[in-house]
Formats: C-alpha cells, sequence, structure tokens
C-alpha cells in the first residue's frame, strides 16, 4: 500500500475511534502538521491544504520547509556485520536492502 502524497510530502493517517474521523500528519518532518476528515476524499483535501498552508506559512516567515525523508540511509558497518547481514538475508531469499528493511520496521 502506497501512502497518500502530495508535492514530495507524505500523509500518515490513523483512526480516531473516539473522535470518529481519520486523523493524519505530514509524514517526515519535524514540524507537527495535522489534518482530519472523514472520508478519502475529505482527507485528500485536507492533506493538500495542511501541505499548502504549511509552505505558504515556511515563506510567510522565512523559514526553510522541512523536505520530507529521501529513504535513503547510508550505514558504515564492519565487514563482519556487512557478510552476516548479507548471509540472512540471502536465506531469507531476500535482498539485503529488503532484509533490512523488515529489521528496521520491528524497531
Amino acid at each position: 500500500m502506497k501512502a497518500m502524497q502530495y508535492k514530495g510530502y507524505s500523509a500518515r493517517i490513523e483512526y480516531s475511534d473516539e473522535d470518529r474521523c481519520f486523523v493524519g500528519h505530514i509524514a517526515g518532518i519535524r514540524d507537527i502538521v495535522g489534518f482530519h476528515g472523514e472520508s478519502v476524499a475529505e482527507m485528500r483535501a485536507a492533506f493538500e491544504e495542511a501541505v499548502d498552508d504549511y509552505l505558504a506559512l515556511c515563506a510567510e516567515t522565512g523559514k526553510r520547509p522541512d523536505k520530507p525523508y529521501s529513504g535513503r540511509i547510508m550505514l558504515r558497518v564492519p565487514p563482519e556485520l556487512h557478510a552476516q547481514a548479507a548471509r540472512r538475508a540471502e536465506a531469507n531469499g531476500l535482498s539485503l536492502n529488503q532484509w533490512a528493511m523488515e529489521r528496521l520496521s520491528h524497531g
């Protein structure tokens, strides 16, 4: 499943049973920018409005807007650890990148 995207930003969306609506925020930035809606169409419109408002506020105040994370991580690890990870990935039928993503997603 692909996240909702707009102008290079992604939305993180959850359902609030207490509020009986969907609640979202712009993912991958330090600033906290939220939005909400009751349907996909409302969430799409609210997300796009939130991104536009965030960018406009940054321009107004002279603040450089946070850019979303690129999705690239460069790590330096000892060669032994690199080899061990590559072997585990291969044993699980995964690329090293897929294996690392799986491991990172489990915290």
